[in-house]
């Protein structure tokens, strides 16, 4: 057992904690992952200190070079992480001081570890967010691209999963890259809130006697401003929510995208085959080819949900200000990070490897019936009101369904060689000239559009 003199609040401690205790109650086993932010933000606390005046330039230097001495020990892998010393910061400070020496131990001068980890983790969560920005866009010109090379490709679209009106398979790729836009903006949006004020200088709840210039230090590690009240400043984990319900919904997208390329993928449908590499097999039957990494990614969506919601559930009865309940917002927070990082780069290298097979969509997309609307259109165009003209067409569609006779035939034989030419697919799609619609003159110019952003 540790002598609790030896801990940092052991002083009116006579023992310290079982070895139960201490291995229940240790975070660094995954809060190492801060180690840069921690560092970075010890930096610049050592010459706000020094600034203030509580401690030498020349200590705030000697503390400097120590901290960036020990990063690199870690960057290479040569740092002894110890769950005795609970958590990444007091691993990193007790490294320090056997550093360093008496200079080492004044560092944590005018703060405490609750604005420490808080400022931690802002920083951690805007460079992350950042990185997914970065992956989002990879996976966006995946898409883009994929729409690009098969742009005159016509599928059936979808409601209720039964056909409804024919789309272009660009069309249809490029209503995915507006999604994760959304997603790339919500994770844009929560590096700005998470970066927006720093905390450090708030203390462990009332702030410090001891006067630092906390804009300074602020605006030293990218903050744009500081917490105006101590107490949220220490227990605000907005800035987590935010990442993983921006996550959540990532994983909306990514698994709607995941249940479309199932769909698509499969024998029924056969609008696309995914490359053998992205793919798996069966113990038993031979000719199985399973779209895993789909699955996959569909299955994953759950584990985004419920990181989301362990957080918002851990920190709904918390009383201000901090509780060491809060230590259980990191793994959550971690895992969605990597789940969804992992998870984007081998959905846009899949995308990249799929092949789409342009007949099985032109037959599919030749079914008359996708082109009932335009028939209605076609009466409204003639002078019929709609809701008379809706009741006129699907009569016939039934008409078509009873006797066996195509629904183009029975247009044209009732409303003239007008009607029948209805049904030209591409010449329908031709017509769709509205903002927003799939006509092959907006869809090229939607792509050259989000290839002019994504570069």
């Amino acid at each position: 057992m540790k002598n609790s003199a030896q801990r940092t609040w052991g002083g009116r401690f006579t023992t310290g904690p079982t070895a139960a205790v201490q291995q229940f109650t240790e975070s660094v086993s995954f809060d190492w992952r801060l180690y840069r932010q921690d560092i970075a933000g010890s930096i610049a606390h050592a010459q706000g200190l020094a600034k203030a005046g509580l401690i030498t330039k020349a200590e705030a230097a000697k503390i400097t070079r120590g901290l960036n001495a020990i990063q690199r020990e870690i960057d290479t892998g040569k740092f002894h992480w110890d769950s005795a010393l609970e958590d990444v910061h007091m691993n990193i400070e007790t490294a320090l001081v056997k550093k360093i020496g008496a200079a080492g131990k004044k560092l944590h001068t005018a703060r405490s570890r609750n604005d420490q980890v808080a400022t931690d983790l802002s920083l951690w969560v805007c460079d992350t967010a950042v990185d997914l920005i970065e992956q989002l866009g990879q996976l966006q010109l995946a898409l883009v691209n994929l729409a690009e090379a098969n742009q005159n490709v016509i599928i059936p679209g979808y409601t209720h999963l039964q056909r409804a009106q024919p789309v272009a398979f660009a069309h249809h790729c490029l209503a995915y890259v507006e999604m994760f836009e959304r997603d790339l903006l919500r994770f844009a949006m929560t590096c700005g809130n998470a970066g927006r004020n720093s905390p450090l200088g708030s203390g462990a709840i009332a702030g410090s006697t001891l006067r630092l210039d906390r804009a300074a230090i602020a605006k030293q590690l990218g903050f744009s401003g500081v917490t105006q009240n101590s107490m949220d400043a220490v227990s605000n984990r907005d800035f987590v929510l935010d990442f993983l319900y921006a996550a959540a919904v990532t994983g909306t997208h990514l698994s709607r995208l995941a249940e479309d390329l199932i769909l698509w993928s499969s024998a029924e449908f056969g609008f696309i085959t995914i490359s053998d590499a992205y793919t798996t097999g069966s113990s038993l039957m031979p000719q199985k080819k399973n779209p895993d990494i789909c699955e996959l990614t569909r299955g994953k969506t759950g584990r985004l949900y419920g990181n989301l919601v362990a957080v918002l559930t851990m920190l709904k009865g918390l009383p201000l200000t901090y509780n060491r309940d809060m230590q259980e917002d990191k793994e959550p927070l971690f895992d969605s990070a990597d789940t969804l990082l992992a998870t984007l780069r081998v959905v846009a290298d899949m995308l990249r490897h799929i092949k789409v097979n342009r007949s099985r969509c032109e037959t599919a997309a030749g079914d008359p019936l996708l082109l009932a609307t335009d028939l209605v259109d076609f009466l409204v165009k003639n002078g019929t009101p709609f809701r008379e003209a809706h009741h006129i067409i699907g009569a016939l569609v039934a008409e078509s369904e009873k006797t066996g006779i195509a629904l183009p035939k029975l247009a044209g034989k009732k409303y003239g060689r007008a009607a029948e030419k209805v049904f030209d697919v591409h010449r329908a799609l031709a017509a769709r000239k509205t903002v927003g619609a799939p006509s092959p003159e907006n869809i090229r110019a939607q792509i050259t559009r989000w290839k002019k952003l994504l570069r």
